[in-house]
């Protein structure tokens, strides 16, 4: 395990970035603040790969119109008008960073039901390239959300976890289709998809590719070895404790990402934007949003961003800020969504 929190080559900060005493970035010096700040172009994206592996689930939406209180309990009455369906989890990763020009393969278990079915329909229909190893022990994963007048009122949850057969399957085929990727996404929601994480992220670092990971849990030795590790701030919370200031959070992330060998930490701060720790250097980005309507799937936005302007070149505090960016577009949709290349061209 390391003695330093290493940063990867691919991971090394711009040496433009403005510096302090002891090399460490000024706190001050916010990318995404002080006015107007001139973002980094969108690069080129159309040649690169990319490969998504992790928990995917239905994310199932019931609209209808609320116009009284139930006699039976105090609840709303919901006059259900229409439902849709769309991919989650992993599966929105993927369509994501389809969404911004990258060819997308995806790597899943599902089980052998109407979702299963519904959510390859789907991911087809955005391009995405769905490997999907079906267990028939298995109810594929389903979050049913009912909405009235654009609100949420409730969510129902339906999970099994895989097989440990289906899952070697799956590993099996991971480790061919690494090699014909220039970048690797794990996207853990703790529904047992990524049960062997470790060697996942093991197999692709053998193979000189980076890989992202999304986490889950308060265990980041889990993924030692990543590149790039994606936490909200409730997640690093439970990895790191409760942090005092601004100096003590970054020496808890040092230490963390020193005793787990993980390259780099992007935490995701919700209004506060996003700070991105590497080495000894930390750079802040302030929120983009001008109107959150839902943060349902955000962080699959950030990520999947991240994924597709690192393999498309840039740097990673460039590609930090480009995602923050289309985090900020995102959220002012309804429901899981995308940010389409024009999207975030348009808006930088």
């Amino acid at each position: 395990m390391a003695a330093t929190c290493s940063i990867p080559k691919y991971l090394a900060p711009p040496a433009s970035n403005t510096t302090g005493s002891g090399g460490r970035e000024r706190p001050s010096a916010r990318a995404g603040e002080g006015g107007k700040v001139s973002l980094p172009a969108v690069p080129d994206t159309a040649g690169t790969k990319v490969l998504v592996v992790g928990d995917v689930m239905l994310d199932r939406y019931w609209f209808g119109d609320v116009s009284r209180i139930s006699p039976e309990a105090p609840v709303p009455v919901v006059l259900m008008e229409r439902s849709e369906d769309r991919p989650g989890g992993a599966a929105n990763v993927a369509r994501n960073a389809r969404a911004l020009g990258a060819r997308v393969s995806l790597l899943a278990v599902v089980g052998e039901d109407e979702a299963a079915g519904a959510l390859a329909r789907l991911l087809a229909q955005e391009g995405v390239t769905a490997s999907l190893h079906r267990d028939p022990s298995l109810h594929t994963t389903i979050k049913l959300r009912v909405i009235g007048r654009q609100q949420q009122l409730l969510r129902v949850d339906f999970e099994t976890r895989p097989t440990r057969e289906v899952l070697q399957a799956k590993l099996d085929e991971y480790r061919e289709l690494v090699l014909g990727h220039d970048l690797v996404v794990l996207s853990d929601y703790d529904k047992g998809g990524l049960t062997d994480v470790g060697d996942m992220v093991r197999i692709a670092r053998e193979a000189g590719k980076p890989v992202l990971v999304d986490p889950k849990g308060e265990d980041f030795a889990r993924y030692a070895g990543a590149t790039l590790v994606t936490p909200n701030r409730g997640e690093l919370r439970g990895a790191i404790g409760r942090w005092q200031d601004e100096e003590d959070l970054r020496g808890r992330v040092e230490a963390l990402c020193a005793r787990c060998d993980i390259g780099a930490l992007l935490l995701t701060r919700s209004e506060e934007g996003m700070s991105l720790y590497h080495g000894e250097r930390v750079t802040h980005e302030a929120a983009r949003a001008r109107e959150v309507y839902d943060v349902s799937g955000a962080g699959d936005t950030v990520i999947a961003t991240l994924a597709v302007m690192l393999a498309g070149g840039c740097d990673p505090v460039a590609a930090m800020r480009l995602a923050n960016h289309a985090a900020g577009i995102v959220v002012g949709k309804l429901g899981t969504a995308t940010v389409s290349l024009e999207e975030l061209r348009a808006a930088v």
